[in-house]
């Protein structure tokens, strides 16, 4: 007679409460041993349990993919859902909300006040021209919504500009992780010459010069000198405040389950299992803050960039990147270090393929990290993880550009100081010239 057997495979957990590794069965499928006598069943008992067979796998696949039985295991505290995905040896922290930030001595109101001003300030940069909000502007998610950024002359940069949103989480900052923290952050734009070209002891110089600065130095502070060490804290001060505000899923993940339809809790299932984003978007940051090559080092090839391998020089990190965070996604585009990447959709499904262009390397490319292969989600699951992923965050709302420092008495003088060439206009209007 017929034995049949399920047999599975196997993949490395963590169950969210546990916190343990433990073998997790994925996939069932069945084995079928067909013995009578000589080894064969007859035609009709073939049929038979063949039609058996079937009915096995459809009442699997109804138990497995019911949406509402889903929904149920994630309407609970997080504690209790299905357990997290990971490979062997990623090590992952459960997603969640966002807590809130330790605090640090030198991060004020007072100086979370100044470091607005100096943001949003163009005489940080040597041209006057460029602020920090130049490139990172609340109303384009945090970057700039440019594939590159342009700098000082208006010289296209090599990367997209990373969302600010959420970058005090995190030790390393930039695509190659070259800033080590939001002080490093604050003064590294500044000085480069591709970005604002300017030298802090001018700006320091600049700030002292320019009425109301020292006085907000000294509230923020306790004195009115002005310093590199000050700047950097007052702006890595306003860096801190900018954390995204919650999203529906973390309303969710806090009891408030109609924030989240079917559609993406099943996105959110296949998020922390079947689609192995935990491997590297992991725990509230939405990022593991590591560095992966995924493929898009463009070796040998127009846009090439080694990444991380430029700071380290170690060869390893040939074509790795920092893992952005996940959340707010749909409102931080164009995506990627390059900027190249302008369909969200399109993303997913290359995701989806194991990169796949990446499966043919020129001589010498960088190895593609292990975490990436084919994922073999159908149409309905990417769209579900889309959906999901889209509540992840929202647009960043509307804030109000401070009033500068002594910029309103410098308009008031142009005003009252007509260039050369207005005068020699007004007197040709008077006839005074011929």
């Amino acid at each position: 007679m017929a034995l049949i057997r399920p047999r599975y495979g196997s993949r490395m957990i963590k169950h969210s409460s546990e916190k343990k590794l433990a073998t997790y069965p994925e996939f069932p499928r069945l084995q079928i041993r067909e013995r009578l006598g000589s080894g064969r069943l007859p035609g009709a008992g073939l049929m038979a349990m063949r039609a058996l067979i079937a009915c096995l796998l459809v009442g699997h696949s109804a138990t497995a993919q019911e949406p509402r039985d889903l929904a149920d295991e994630y309407r609970r505290p997080p504690a209790e859902w299905p357990a997290f995905i990971v490979d062997p040896g990623v090590q992952a922290e459960d997603i969640g909300p966002l807590q809130p930030l330790p605090p640090i001595a030198w991060h004020t109101p007072g100086s979370e006040a100044l470091g607005k001003l100096l943001f949003f300030d163009p005489r940080l940069s040597g041209s006057g021209q460029l602020a920090c909000v130049s490139c990172h502007d609340p109303q384009l998610g945090w970057g700039d919504g440019r594939r590159v950024s342009a700098g000082h002359g208006r010289r296209a940069g090599r990367r997209n500009a990373m969302t600010l949103l959420n970058a005090a989480y995190f030790e390393r900052l930039f695509w190659d992780g070259r800033a080590e923290g939001l002080l490093d952050l604050a003064l590294q734009p500044i000085r480069s010459p591709d970005e604002m070209n300017a030298n802090i002891a001018d700006i320091v110089a600049r700030l002292e010069s320019v009425g109301g600065y020292p006085e907000a130095f000294e509230a923020a502070f306790g004195s009115p000198d002005v310093s590199g060490q000050r700047i950097a804290q007052a702006i890595a001060s306003f860096a801190r405040s900018l954390v995204s505000s919650p999203s529906r899923f973390d309303r969710f993940a806090r009891g408030e389950y109609a924030r989240l339809s079917e559609k993406e809790i099943e996105g959110l299932h296949l998020f922390r299992t079947r689609a192995g984003c935990m491997n590297c978007h992991s725990g509230p940051r939405f990022s593991d803050g590591g560095f992966h090559h995924t493929g898009l080092s463009y070796y040998g090839r127009r846009f090439e960039d080694l990444g991380r391998f430029e700071i380290t020089g170690n060869p390893e990190d040939r074509g790795r990147f920092r893992t952005p965070s996940l959340r707010n996604i749909r409102h931080t585009g164009p995506w990627m270090h390059n900027g190249l990447f302008t369909d969200f959709k399109g993303i997913l499904r290359m995701y989806n393929q194991g990169i796949a262009f990446a499966a043919r390397p020129r001589p010498g490319a960088p190895g593609l990290s292990p975490l990436i292969r084919p994922l073999g989600l159908d149409r309905g699951e990417l769209e579900a993880l889309e959906a999901f992923l889209g509540a992840l965050g929202r647009k960043p709302p509307f804030m109000e550009p401070p009033a500068l420092p002594g910029m309103a008495e410098a308009a008031n003088s142009a005003k009252a100081a007509p260039s050369a060439a207005a005068q020699a206009a007004t007197a040709r209007t008077q006839g005074n010239t011929p």
